[in-house]
């Protein structure tokens, strides 16, 4: 099944998603997920690949909310094919994602224009990967204040094996388990973190921006032990 979606400026609202689903194969359109751009952007769901394709900000939330101890795990790839947008840049998330200020604190209650300041209120873990066109790779531990995203030297890498290569599958696993967190790449450390105040139950969204990225094999695992 092909879904193509056209937005701009605000949030779009997809169908109703199957009763606590753990995955999505990207086979069946894009019930699971609510998303907002902050200027026209094409997402398709087809052949089990979502392709997000924007040429400014965007956010594809997973409608469930997760509650830790959690791992979410998925493929991306960050295409270089003469497209318009294909930068290889910004492969982002937020994950255990709330909105203090929102009914249930969900950030799908309160929809944003999709530029990446409106995400600063949230109480949330942030990675971008081969940010600000591949030059940066950050963690960061959103404390919902607007204008300060709290960035510790050692979650700051500019080296070459934390950016992107572009027409590259790589692996992202992102961890919530605890005072644990986590982003691993390719089954190796890109960040730990030990957070004596964790955020144990969100929201998770892939976030981009000016680019041209495509996902495969999404799945959320309750950890144990």
């Amino acid at each position: 099944m092909r879904t193509a979606l056209l937005l701009a400026g605000a949030a779009l609202s997809l169908g109703a998603a199957p009763v606590r689903p753990l995955a999505d194969d990207f086979r069946h359109g894009l019930g699971h997920w609510q998303l907002e751009a902050e200027a026209p952007a094409v997402v398709v769901a087809q052949g089990g690949v979502l392709d997000l394709d924007t040429p400014k900000g965007l956010s594809v939330w997973w409608r469930e909310r997760l509650t830790g101890p959690v791992a979410i795990d998925y493929d991306v790839k960050a295409v270089a094919a003469g497209g318009p947008q294909d930068a290889v840049s910004d492969v982002n998330a937020f994950w255990m994602a709330t909105d203090p200020g929102a009914p249930g604190g969900s950030p799908l209650a309160r929809p944003r224009s999709g530029a990446f300041a409106a995400y600063d209120n949230l109480l949330t873990y942030y990675v971008g990967i081969g940010g600000n066109r591949n030059t940066t790779t950050r963690f960061r531990r959103y404390i919902g204040q607007p204008g300060n995203r709290p960035l510790l030297p050692e979650h700051d890498r500019s080296d070459p094996a934390a950016m992107l290569q572009p027409n590259c599958w790589v692996h992202v696993r992102l961890i919530a388990n605890g005072r644990h967190i986590a982003v691993e790449r390719d089954g190796k450390p890109l960040f730990t973190y030990h957070d004596p105040q964790p955020y144990t139950g969100g929201w998770f969204a892939f976030r981009t921006t000016k680019s041209h990225l495509l996902v495969r094999n999404f799945r959320i695992t309750r950890l144990t032990g």
